[in-house]
């Protein structure tokens, strides 16, 4: 957590903190609080996560590329600049349909 010191008080472009990966996932915690998290996604084309429930509402918002979000069953196309809210114990999954980042926002209660 040392290295995200950095980023206090000064601006930081959120694409440039994380890289792609072939054929992976990276993620880069950001913010790790009781109150919640912030972190940095980058997903290879065709890389996700599958579905999956959480005690908390999420914010996902789309930094690059295009991903499909499953939330409870519903289909959500999203590209660079969109955002949703994976409300808390439904079940939800992302699959990047090119390489996509995102940045996710996690509200405990």
């Amino acid at each position: 957590m040392a290295e995200n010191k950095k980023l206090a008080a000064q601006p930081a472009n959120l694409n440039s903190l994380i890289d792609y990966q072939e054929g992976s996932v990276v993620s880069r915690t950001i913010i790790d609080k009781n109150a919640g998290t912030v972190t940095l996604f980058a997903f290879d084309q065709g890389e996700g996560l599958s579905e999956h429930t959480a005690p908390y509402d999420a914010l996902v918002y789309v930094l690059d590329g295009e991903a499909e979000v499953t939330i409870s069953g519903k289909l959500i196309k999203m590209k660079k600049g969109e955002l949703t809210i994976m409300p808390a114990n439904e079940p939800h999954a992302l699959s990047a349909v090119t390489k996509f980042k995102m940045l996710l926002v996690m509200i405990r209660k």
